[in-house]
């Protein structure tokens, strides 16, 4: 079993508890600011309503599961199709949108 180490850094003028990969770990640190900043630093400058409408998904579904969704469980259980996802959080929407949604990674992201 791999340990993780966890640092704390600043975004949005919040400090907040990351991994190594930078996924927050602490969901509840969480606020809209930060996921405004986190979604700059994966390449998206503005986040829309549906960028936003995923991202509230996410952090339901994982708040219910205890694990960020998956992008097949994001594209079945949100309705939203996989090529738009791949549309608005490019190069690996589950393992973005989880990172943005102050998430854990996904299962199976490498």
């Amino acid at each position: 079993m791999t340990t993780q180490t966890i640092t704390t850094r600043e975004i949005a003028g919040k400090t907040v508890h990351v991994n190594e990969e930078g996924f927050m770990t602490d969901p509840s640190e969480w606020t809209r600011e930060i996921a405004v900043e986190l979604a700059k630093e994966e390449g998206i400058e503005e986040l829309t309503p549906e960028h936003w409408k995923i991202i509230e998904f996410c952090r339901q579904d994982a708040a219910a599961t205890g694990a960020a969704p998956t992008l097949r469980r994001i594209s079945k259980q949100a309705g939203v199709p996989t090529k738009e996802l791949f549309r608005l959080f490019p190069k690996g929407p589950a393992k973005k949108v989880a990172k943005i949604a102050g998430l854990g990674k996904p299962q199976g992201c490498v």
